[in-house]
């Protein structure tokens, strides 16, 4: 493999199925795969931790045929780097979230732009750092780069799917980083002691959502980040402050905004791939906010998601990650090991 420090050209992949029900036991498959050569800018990292996302489901219900390599989530270690690689060297411990447009991280060795890696926090093992990377980069786009918030923003915020990966580690990212006051959204008991335990002010019952909010904010909310927008923006447009900003993260199908037009409310889209889908200039911002995430970990300041471990990184441990999560209940992140 050109520019790579290693005699390696295959590798075991796990693979999805099209077709197939998650309890079926070739959902996922084993197969040998050669290892592409890596591009300037690649790490080959041995792959030993990856954690499943709402997106993993998503491109597993979504194949029309044949097989596809998902994953997106992982934590390794660096095994032959590409000739213009800077950042990084062969046996360096390492976390990121890939890029959707490459083939996935459910292999044991995985091909990865430097660019969007960062260096894995030294006080976590690779399963509880596995369940952060694509979580902690939508968290910190959608507050930093969506909201533009400051240490000094104050105001409240209303975390819309809080029990979930990226709820999880954004409330603990706002309460840290800012001055707001957070609202989350959780429905069973064990899911709002969880929001509280990451730093919830607040916890509200998603199914009377607007009733909830408007006991805590009679005033409304100055902030919405929502994984769930389906049914819920006239809601929002009525807890929402005049001039208040929501970013959602999900999918909704057939979505009409105009309820949020007299409040003059600013509608924002996160989408963590964009920048490695587009290589734009910028691409190494995602490398760097890892690195400032693993610091705040290592620090003490925030801490992993990871509620469950499935041991064995292969084709029936992914299969039963893919079971939990498509379930809908899960709490925290899903770890495969």
């Amino acid at each position: 493999m050109a520019g790579t420090d290693t005699a390696v050209t295959t590798t075991t992949a796990y693979l999805a199925q099209a077709g197939r029900e998650l309890d079926d036991t070739d959902a996922f498959i084993a197969r040998t795969i050669t290892i592409p050569d890596l591009r300037p800018h690649d790490l080959l990292v041995r792959v030993h931790a990856v954690s499943v996302n709402p997106v993993d489901i998503k491109s597993r219900n979504s194949m029309p045929s044949g097989t596809r390599q998902l994953g997106w989530d992982a934590s390794g270690v660096v095994e032959a780097v590409g000739p213009a690689v800077t950042r990084f060297t062969v046996g360096d411990e390492v976390w990121y979230a890939g890029d959707i447009t490459r083939p996935g991280t459910n292999a044991e060795l995985h091909a990865v732009d430097e660019r969007i890696v960062g260096h894995k926090p030294t006080t976590l093992d690779h399963p509880a750092a596995a369940a952060l990377p694509l979580t902690a980069i939508t968290a910190w786009e959608s507050l930093f780069d969506r909201f533009r918030l400051t240490p000094d923003s104050t105001g409240t915020l209303l975390v819309v799917g809080a029990p979930g990966g990226v709820g999880s580690i954004l409330i603990q990212l706002a309460k840290k980083l800012t001055g707001l006051t957070v609202i989350a959204t959780a429905a069973r008991p064990e899911s709002s002691d969880w929001v509280r335990s990451l730093g919830a002010d607040h916890v509200v019952d998603h199914r009377s959502l607007a009733q909830g909010v408007q006991n805590l904010a009679p005033d409304g909310v100055d902030l919405v980040f929502t994984a769930h927008s389906t049914g819920n923006i006239q809601t929002f447009a009525d807890i929402a402050k005049p001039f208040a900003q929501i970013t959602a993260i999900d999918d909704p199908q057939d979505l009409d905004l105009l309820p949020l037009k007299a409040k003059s409310i600013t509608w924002h889209w996160e989408l963590m791939f964009t920048r490695a889908m587009f290589t734009t200039e910028d691409m190494i911002e995602q490398g760097n906010l890892l690195d400032e995430v693993a610091r705040l970990v290592d620090s003490g300041t925030v801490r992993s998601t990871v509620t469950t471990v499935i041991p064995g990184l292969n084709a029936e441990g992914l299969r039963a990650a893919h079971e939990l999560v498509a379930a809908g209940t899960a709490i925290g992140k899903i770890v495969v090991s």
